[in-house]
């Protein structure tokens, strides 16, 4: 068993092979040195306190697992093999694709000085840089983008977010929306409504034009305008295309012997529904776990998809089960979306239902239940 990414996704799926009981060799191959770590925290806790760098290990104890920490740079897929960086060249009889992404760059070729938030290397420039800032533009109003603003309003840092979108519309819907934007601003995070695409200014990057002519400038710009799929050093083998490496619901690809897993994927259409790329962390660990089962020719622990979100903004919690986005006004609003307090929920044409904890401490499982429980039409 070959896995080629040390990633939650990588480690969930090798934990996973030896849990269903493989007792044969498991390779992994990783690209950082520092090997595997858990993203969510890196723009919610490690932007505002160092000591959280120590906690975000994921690891291999007990796995019996040949970690190489090399980065994968081609595939053989008729002769089974991935090459690696430094030119060892590894054997598979099944291969797990969970190489991830990386951050989406805005900045033109040669154009220093960019920054963006996807590995803990990263995370820790950002926050050291945070240390000596006076103001912060943020490319991107999606979860990384509000969450970054919200730890430099946690710093006093003044923040403006950019986006053609308001703050997590695309994702969450209108209401919520609204509700995020106010409260950002109440914290100190203005918003930025573009036409069309900003482009980074300055070189190094000191600011960002808008379409319509306006140019806003900062002491730092961070880009947080989603990622691109770690699929390079698949070249040649037919496995990936421009939304990453295609899979089924048994996170089979269609190459026999590879799977693939995480955010280096997308889940094929099937003639209903098309190609969708779903890049969150809950989904990566069912996936790990899904890939596993198949790679071993294994029934499907669960669903390869788990429709689990939680984010931070200005301090306040939001967790949501259920499928996004979120249309229209919910079906129940008990509590005070002004007190920060309340829990929501919508329900689909299809009969399924979405439970949001905005501001409460309510737990994951008891999310789930409610999102299982037939609601009236939301208006």
């Amino acid at each position: 068993m070959l896995v080629v990414g040390e990633s939650l996704v990588g480690t969930t799926a090798a934990r996973h092979l030896r849990t269903l009981g493989h007792t044969g060799p498991i390779t992994i191959i990783g690209a950082e040195g520092h090997g595997a770590c858990s993203r969510p925290p890196l723009s919610k806790a490690v932007l505002k306190d160092p000591a959280a760098d120590h906690t975000l290990g994921l690891a291999l104890d007990g796995l019996g697992a040949d970690v190489i920490r090399s980065p994968a740079v081609s595939a053989d897929i008729r002769r089974r093999t991935v090459t690696t960086a430094d030119g060892r060249q590894v054997a598979y009889g099944a291969l797990i694709v969970a190489t991830g992404a990386d951050a989406r760059r805005l900045a033109a070729h040669g154009q220093r000085g960019e920054l963006v938030l996807r590995t803990l290397d990263d995370a820790r420039l950002l926050r050291g840089r945070l240390a000596d800032t006076g103001s912060v533009i943020v490319v991107g109003a999606g979860f990384l983008g509000m969450e970054v603003a919200s730890a430099c309003a946690a710093r006093g840092i003044p923040a403006t977010v950019v986006d053609a979108d308001r703050p997590l519309q695309r994702i969450l819907g209108d209401h919520l929306s609204a509700e995020i934007t106010a409260r950002a601003a109440a914290h100190g995070i203005r918003f930025v409504q573009a036409t069309g695409f900003a482009t980074l200014t300055g070189d190094p990057v000191s600011g960002v034009a808008l379409p319509d002519g306006t140019e806003l400038t900062a002491d730092l710009v961070v880009t947080c305008a989603g990622e691109v799929p770690c699929t390079g050093w698949l070249g040649g083998t037919g496995l990936a295309g421009r939304l990453g490496v295609g899979i089924d619901h048994a996170c089979a690809t269609t190459v026999p012997g590879v799977f693939a897993a995480g955010a280096v994927t997308y889940l094929r259409g099937d003639g209903t529904r098309p190609d969708r790329r779903a890049p969150f962390w809950s989904n990566a660990v069912a996936q790990g776990r899904a890939a596993a089962a198949s790679a071993l020719g294994l029934p499907q622990p669960g669903p390869p998809q788990d429709d689990y979100f939680w984010t931070e903004v200005a301090g306040l919690t939001v967790k949501i089960v259920g499928r996004l986005p979120l249309l229209g006004e919910p079906a129940t609003v008990p509590g005070s979306m002004a007190d920060g307090r309340a829990l929501l929920t919508w329900s689909h044409a299809d009969g399924t239902s979405t439970a949001v904890a905005y501001g409460l401490r309510k737990p994951v499982a008891a999310l789930r239940a409610l999102a299982a429980t037939p609601l009236p039409p939301s208006p």
